[in-house]
């Protein structure tokens, strides 16, 4: 487990983590950077610290393909990436800056509702 309490990140972890329990990693990330700003892990091989890094790559190319589009009017409110057991969910906040990464197991976790507790953590970090 590496985040503090005291910060926002920290908090909206915590709070991720009370809602949807069953989660196996979770993590507030640094959209430019890469860096992790928070994280938990439920899973001894899942590193979420590490995925944040090249999550944040796929955020920056996508951004990228939608202004080489031009897209002005568009912004990406989530990324989902189905595995054959996990879901991979990536939600920015309004302005790009941070997205919340969450892995659960596809099998256990209602999509709707893990997009929704997403979303309402997400409008937290602006």
């Amino acid at each position: 487990m590496s985040y503090s309490l005291v910060s926002v990140e920290g908090r909206v972890v915590q709070s991720v983590l009370d809602d949807l329990p069953g989660l196996l990693a979770v993590a507030v990330v640094d959209t430019s950077s890469g860096m992790s700003l928070a994280s938990h892990s439920n899973s001894p091989t899942l590193n979420p610290d590490t995925a944040a890094a090249y999550n944040s790559q796929v955020v920056k190319q996508k951004q990228k393909a939608i202004s080489a589009l031009k897209l002005q009017d568009e912004t990406i409110q989530d990324i989902l990436i189905t595995l054959s057991n996990q879901l991979h969910l990536i939600n920015l906040t309004k302005d790009g800056h941070k997205f919340i990464y969450l892995v659960v197991n596809m099998h256990d976790t209602n999509l709707a509702i893990a997009r929704e507790v997403l979303r309402l953590y997400a409008n937290q970090l602006n």
